[in-house]
């Protein structure tokens, strides 16, 4: 189902309407006034509630969009984050703050627009529109309830996004930037500056610089995180899953012999009989003499193949009446039980291959029929599909033992929680450990079971942590529990200033010789404004924020943004990781040409910026308006990764 809605973006767009609406994701509710109504609200808009089941909800429906629509691309951890709730909820305060407008303007959306917009969604759906040009309904229905919905509850849910629509499209409509501003705007982009450089490298001055044991000190004060080893754990752990159970499953012979017997039909095939036949017509209200006269040819073809029975096809195209079959030679293709008249079907099932009978008297005529070619019925032996019966038998005892299984892991590491040693010795299981365990999941440790951000958050908790009790089973992955309990646990420390003292005189040493150069930069800038000179510099190249012509990326932000009213012009930039760069500008100018396909298009997108500013500012007030209150439950904290 995912993968048929992910290549079918139009009917994300209709079936799968987005709860929040998009435009008003970025638009802030910090500045309203904080209360502690009701234990399950997280905010009331214009005095009705926005409880913490729907914020959820919300929260579940933004993130099924993003799977969707980044499929493989999808990861969850990305959004495991307190600030995406908080847009969430922000988004959805907005939406509920536009709603009440829409009420109180009594907006609403027609019928027949509501069906156009229906219809545009699901017309090139392939299978949904019938041969006769209407909508299938069932399968509308079942697309529908594929994502748990009704077609009564997604159209109101329909109509009333289409209503939220007019009210912010009205206001989008009403934002535009003067041409001359968005002119100006594009010509301040496109603009090219000449530069010459003068690099002064922070290795040209580590000679000179002297690193005492007072700076080490102060640094390693100043920067006591950067030093510091994180908490870490020691733990057990045992995993219980499918493959534990398999372990424990047997099939015995007895068994496969047992299910091969009482199921035989499902290792046998069918027989698969081909038949052809020879029809004289006859027609429903014919006299006994037409009858007779008919019987009379039907016998006299009967008495021809009978002598050339190699000829049956060759005599069937030539008189056979049946006008689809005369020209397949009388092929009735492989026979299907209640496909042929009865007293025509019964014939052609009692004879054997290559017989012919006839003639067979049906309301269509007398038939003339032989067997083309039989592949009689038969069962595969026990030895071919044994292996096959073991796996299945196999499969279905597994199943069967891992939910008793799974109770019998969960009782057990939670009544015997001092140890894993009880759990692992009823359902034998290996207890396994790991070290350097921390309460977030590592990278670099991938899909390992212990490291799963529910699990960590269950052994780091306090009563796994002080009393160095069992978790709970925590289920990480699908029929995947898992249970440990922290052997030794060593707290956050600060490493000692001995063993750091190199790497800090190492990065002092680095930090002093930027700031020489940066001084000896800085000296150099004064005397070029004082000479006006470029003695030093390099040749003039040009550069503009499209293209930097090699410059680096932070003296190309500063090279654009320097104040240019007096040239020339000089701009001093500190490198990371490689010293001081001191840069003249020369000259600003505009390109000889512009591309008007992209000044245009620079348009639209101030147009744009200028269209959201005004629909943020419209719905803040509408905020406003509805006296939007964040209770004490709105607080946003990072949540549990789902399994």
């Amino acid at each position: 189902m995912f993968e048929f809605i992910r290549t079918h973006q139009k009917l994300m767009q209709i079936l799968l309407a987005i709860l929040i609406v998009p435009s008003f994701v970025l638009v802030g509710v910090s500045g309203y006034q904080n209360s502690g109504d009701g234990a399950n609200t997280v905010a009331t808009i214009d005095g009705q509630p926005v409880t913490r089941q729907e914020w959820e909800a919300a929260q579940r429906t933004q993130l099924d969009n993003f799977r969707q629509r980044m499929g493989e691309q999808f990861d969850q951890k990305l959004f495991d984050t307190p600030e995406f709730k908080q847009n969430v909820l922000e988004s959805l305060i907005a939406e509920r703050a536009v709603g009440a407008e829409v009420a109180r303007s009594h907006l609403t959306v027609g019928d027949a627009k509501l069906q156009e917009i229906l219809l545009d969604g699901i017309k090139d759906i392939p299978g949904m529109i019938k041969p006769d040009g209407k909508v299938d309904i069932e399968r509308y229905r079942s697309l529908l309830a594929a994502q748990g919905m009704t077609p009564e509850g997604y159209q109101a849910r329909l109509r009333r996004d289409m209503a939220l629509q007019q009210v912010s499209g009205a206001v989008q409509l009403t934002g535009f930037a003067p041409r001359s501003v968005a002119a100006k705007l594009s010509d301040f982009g496109a603009q090219e500056r000449e530069v010459q450089e003068l690099l002064l490298p922070a290795a040209q001055f580590l000679p000179q610089v002297k690193v005492t044991d007072e700076m080490v000190k102060a640094y390693y004060d100043k920067n006591a995180k950067l030093f510091e080893v994180p908490e870490q754990a020691k733990i057990e752990y045992v995993v219980f899953n499918a493959a534990a159970v398999a372990d424990q499953v047997s099939v015995t012979d007895a068994d496969v012999a047992a299910y091969y017997e009482q199921n035989k039909a499902r290792y046998g095939s069918a027989e698969a009989r081909r038949a052809s036949h020879i029809l004289v017509a006859v027609k429903k209200d014919a006299s006994a003499a037409d009858k007779a006269a008919a019987k009379a040819k039907a016998d006299a073809i009967l008495a021809e193949v009978k002598k050339a029975p190699a000829d049956f096809a060759k005599i069937a195209k030539a008189k056979s009446e049946d006008p689809v079959s005369a020209e397949q030679g009388g092929d009735l293709d492989v026979l299907e039980k209640g496909a042929l008249p009865k007293p025509l079907e019964d014939a052609a099932f009692a004879l054997k291959q290559g017989e012919i009978a006839g003639p067979v008297e049906t309301e269509f005529g007398y038939h003339i029929v032989t067997v083309t070619s039989l592949k009689p019925a038969a069962v595969k032996p026990l030895d071919e599909v044994k292996n096959d019966i073991a796996a299945d038998l196999k499969k279905q005892k597994s199943a069967k033992k891992y939910s008793e299984m799974a109770e019998a892991f969960t009782n057990t590491v939670y009544e015997q929680a001092d140890s894993l040693k009880p759990v692992a010795d009823k359902l034998k299981l290996k207890i396994e450990t790991a070290e350097h365990v921390a309460r977030t999941p590592s990278p670099a440790l991938g899909t390992a079971p212990f490291n799963h951000a529910k699990f960590l958050t269950a052994l780091f908790s306090d009563e796994s942590l002080k009393n160095k009790r069992n978790t709970e089973a925590v289920e990480v992955a699908p029929s995947t529990l898992v249970a440990g309990r922290i052997v030794e646990f060593k707290p956050a420390a600060k490493r000692p200033l001995a063993e750091v003292d190199a790497a800090i005189r190492q990065r002092v040493t680095a930090e002093e010789a930027v700031k020489m150069a940066k001084k000896e930069g800085e000296a150099k800038i004064a005397a070029a404004k004082a000479s006006g000179g470029a003695e030093g510099f390099g040749g003039a190249k040009l550069v503009s924020r499209a293209n930097p012509n090699g410059l680096n990326g932070a003296a190309l932000a500063e090279v654009m943004k320097a104040d240019t009213a007096k040239l020339p012009a000089y701009v001093g930039v500190e490198l990371p990781g490689m010293g001081y760069g001191v840069y003249r500008i020369g000259k600003v100018q505009q390109p000889a040409e512009q591309d008007p396909a992209q000044r245009k298009a620079e348009a639209e997108q101030i147009s744009n910026m200028v269209a959201s500013q005004e629909l943020y500012q419209y719905v803040d007030a509408l905020k406003h308006k509805a006296k939007v209150k964040l209770l004490s439950g709105a607080k946003a904290t990072k949540p549990e990764t789902a399994n």
